[in-house]
């Protein structure tokens, strides 16, 4: 199912593109040391330094191996920095390349990856996959640092909202069409964003805000956490097993700015508590992409959790490999829209479907509520 090519870049734009994205990987790392690098933060989370031959390994077997038939650049390597087979919880206790040897790696691959550009041209799908996972996981790279307190000066980049006045936006019902375009800007999108399809939903309003530090640590000060009635048996559950509170950032931020580092559980307790709900992710899409779509204040700055199970479209082939989207798909996780302050904009695009599990909070995710109309 591969999108169409009419819009395909040119080997150009393809090497430039691939560039800025490493720039973006080793700025982020600037700042820290070998130790800090190689050293895992949590056992939820890989060691940068894995992070970072992962890339490699990941960038050979697409823009080289598969694309040109060459082998692997270290076929030894493969299993270590394959996300399936080496799962999180054991990348701190396994040998890996240290922080010189995993630049190294990130370096001979680019150079391959070019001669490969020069000796075939490029793939669209292929090369802008690969892309965006480098920045994909600057991402995942920045939840590690958050939780070790070492992120770069002024991050996260979470500043105050605007007040707006009217507190939500009444969507109107019916039909629309929901996924990525076939005839996108980049010619290229997920398996998972496929195929469009047309949707239909209920009037329904959301709110033009995504929930702030205040309104949170006022939920929190009000019961939030102590009120069983909000909520669900699994998140019940799931707080009274590990303590859970609201999170430190929340008192830490700016009262004005978006609360992040929510897990479904809490998203879904909070939105019971305020009589609304959580947006199904058709619902979130629709106002997102609705012409009046820019009276939603905050898109982008946190991820939105969604009422939604992550699972495929209606007619959903896997592309280009079955692992990036359809091991997932089931009651397990549940959807995220929207991007955060550390998404790229190449990645955060309006038919882009983030997934997590429920009690997940390292990410940097939010809330917006939704309701029905009041009578």
């Amino acid at each position: 199912m591969p999108p169409t090519t009419s819009t395909a870049p040119s080997a150009a734009h393809v090497v430039a593109a691939l560039d800025e994205a490493r720039e973006h990987t080793f700025a982020l790392v600037a700042h820290l040391g070998d130790a800090d690098l190689e050293r895992q933060v949590d056992p939820i989370m890989s060691p940068l330094v894995w992070d970072l031959a992962h890339i490699a390994a990941y960038e050979d077997l697409w823009c080289v191996h598969r694309h040109t038939g060459a082998p692997l650049l270290h076929a030894d390597l493969a299993a270590t920095y394959d996300a399936f087979e080496t799962p999180r919880s054991v990348r701190g206790e396994i040998e890996l390349l240290d922080a010189a040897g995993a630049r190294a790696y990130l370096a001979a691959v680019r150079e391959r990856t070019l001669a490969a550009i020069d000796e075939r041209g490029i793939d669209p799908v292929i090369h802008e996959m690969v892309i965006r996972h480098e920045l994909q996981h600057t991402e995942t790279m920045r939840q590690a640092l958050a939780l070790a307190g070492m992120l770069a000066p002024g991050e996260p980049g979470l500043p105050p909202l605007r007040d707006q006045g009217r507190s939500w936006v009444m969507v109107p019902g019916g039909p629309f069409a929901m996924g990525a375009r076939a005839d996108s800007d980049s010619g290229f999108a997920y398996d998972n964003e496929r195929p469009r399809h047309e949707v239909e939903v209920a009037d329904f309003r959301i709110a033009r805000r995504p929930v702030t530090n205040a309104s949170w640590l006022h939920f929190s000060e009000g019961g939030g956490y102590v009120r069983r009635e909000w909520w669900s048996d699994e998140g019940w559950a799931w707080k009274e097993e590990y303590d859970i509170t609201h999170h430190p950032r929340v008192a830490a931020g700016h009262e004005d700015a978006p609360v992040c580092h929510v897990s479904w559980f809490e998203a879904d307790a909070f939105a019971r508590a305020h009589g609304a709900r959580l947006p199904t992710e058709a619902e979130w899409e629709k106002a997102a992409t609705w012409d009046q779509g820019t009276l939603l204040e905050g898109v982008g700055l946190v991820w939105e959790w969604t009422a939604s199970r992550f699972t495929g479209y209606p007619g959903f082939v896997a592309h280009p490999y079955r692992e990036y989207s359809e091991v997932f798909f089931g009651d397990a996780y549940r959807v995220l829209r929207g991007g955060s302050w550390a998404t790229h904009p190449r990645v955060a695009t309006p038919t882009f479907r983030n997934w997590d599990l429920p009690p997940r909070r390292q990410i940097f995710s939010g809330v917006r509520l939704a309701d029905d109309p009041e009578d």
